[in-house]
């Protein structure tokens, strides 16, 4: 690097991370919105519902992060990027609520906040691309994908039938995989390593039939395989001797590695603008093999639902 190409190169960051501040702070305003929209949310339930609403611990928790997150970025000094006609990277990030079971295996539900990047778009030196600058439209052709998956924590008092194990904490899975897309199907495969929590590798696998009404509206309809390690499965449906002995209702369990559910997905995204949109899923797995046969499981259920939605912002990075 010279001299002479020092300064192109300073007021190149400048401009990517001003961006990056203008985009996230709107975005954690936003989220903030939800955070406390969703704290004030009163949903009476029949006992016989078997959903459970902890939300105080969670809620303030993404707060904290929110709060922290929009401080840190105040630091920044702040600045309008104009958007680029040709962008090195697109990302989009979403943030809403989610309803799915309290544990794998368990029969009872919890609502909670749900937040995720994606890349979008990528493009490389050279003009290699990696996805498509116009969401919710899906690049034709093989494309990286990037993965993320947050599993919340499991305590011994979630259910009578846990009484007596140990807690185990929450995790964090990143990951990446490969998918083809056609026209009017696609296909995927990505493997993500728990980072934070469970240290254990899993795999998920699934294909969508794609229907576009519109240019603003996708809508994907398929199936679903997950497949975890040997650690995974033991950390979510093992029963060592020691918590079998301090839990005499739950048997010594050992699972091996291999799949752990199948299901299938529908899910819509549809873009108001070009950076803004709204995504949701409703999803369905069915735990099997020795997912299926754990003590875990068979004191809750087999049948495992969850629900997605949340507003997604496009940030668009020209560097």
């Amino acid at each position: 690097m010279t001299a002479r190409g020092l300064p192109q190169l300073l007021c190149n960051i400048s401009d990517i991370v001003s961006t990056i501040e203008v985009e996230a702070l709107v975005f954690l305003r936003f989220l903030l919105k939800i955070a406390n929209t969703f704290q004030r949310i009163d949903m009476p339930m029949a006992a016989s519902s078997h959903l459970s609403l902890r939300r105080s611990c969670g809620m303030a928790m993404c707060q904290a992060a929110v709060a922290l997150l929009g401080g840190a970025l105040a630091l920044v000094s702040a600045g309008p990027v104009a958007a680029q006609d040709t962008p090195r990277a697109v990302i989009e990030v979403l943030g809403g609520v989610s309803v799915s079971p309290s544990y794998f295996g368990s029969d009872e539900y919890e609502a909670g906040p749900s937040a995720r990047p994606r890349f979008d778009y990528v493009r490389l030196p050279g003009g290699l691309e990696f996805g498509s600058v116009q969401a919710p439209t899906e690049q034709i052709g093989f494309g990286l994908r990037t993965s993320a998956r947050y599993i919340g924590s499991r305590r011994p008092d979630d259910d009578p039938s846990l009484a007596g194990t140990d807690r185990v904490d929450r995790s964090l899975e990143l990951g990446f995989g490969l998918g083809y897309t056609a026209d009017d199907w696609r296909a995927f495969g990505v493997m993500r390593y728990g980072v934070v929590g469970h240290n254990a590798w899993v795999g998920e696998a699934g294909a969508d039939a794609l229907f576009s009404p519109s240019d603003s509206l996708l809508i994907n309809l398929g199936p679903r395989a997950n497949w975890g390690s040997t650690r995974f499965m033991d950390t979510y449906f093992g029963i060592g001797p020691e918590d079998a002995a301090a839990a005499p209702q739950l048997d010594e369990f050992s699972p091996s590695s291999g799949l752990y559910a199948v299901g299938v997905e529908l899910g819509a995204r549809y873009a108001f603008s070009p950076r803004w949109g709204v995504e949701g899923a409703a999803t369905y797995d069915r735990l099997i093999e020795d997912a299926a046969d754990s003590p875990v499981t068979q004191a809750g259920s087999r049948d495992q639902f969850g629900l997605r939605l949340g507003i997604t912002r496009t940030i668009r990075l020209g560097f």
